[in-house]
């Protein structure tokens, strides 16, 4: 098996492809998250839409009738923060400093950096954030 260089400069064995993100319209959750952050146009592969990352990871999306609300994490630039957090506000979608949301219309500065959440249609609790947490 080939090891890869993580981002923290270990030797890690495994690397995450793809996650399956249940959804109530696979179309318009994985539209919205893209036209959010920023990225390609959703595409269809299989019976998924697929979002794609800057580090190929996808995120799956695919209709379902029961959804458990899910939590992704989306480490960007300082200038691609300021992108996305500027779409947030443009598109008056609330947004928290904290993951429970009970810090409204504010952003958190962990690790010395900048991060929000906000929820996707389906309720999923998405974060962006500029600064790794430390171990």
């Amino acid at each position: 098996m080939a090891v890869r260089r993580g981002a923290r400069g270990l030797d890690v064995p495994v690397e995450l492809n793809h996650i399956i993100v249940r959804s109530r319209d696979k179309h318009a959750s994985a539209r919205f998250l893209a036209d959010v952050l920023g990225l390609p146009p959703p595409t269809e592969v299989s019976h998924f839409v697929a979002v794609r990352v800057a580090n190929g990871v996808t995120l799956d999306y695919d209709d379902a009738t029961e959804l458990v609300a899910q939590h992704c994490a989306f480490l960007v630039t300082d200038e691609e923060f300021d992108e996305i957090f500027a779409r947030v506000r443009d598109r008056d979608i609330d947004y928290y400093a904290d993951p429970g949301h009970r810090h409204p219309g504010q952003i958190n500065g962990r690790a010395g950096g900048r991060g929000f959440y906000f929820s996707d249609p389906d309720g999923h609790n998405m974060e962006v954030f500029t600064t790794p947490p430390l171990p």
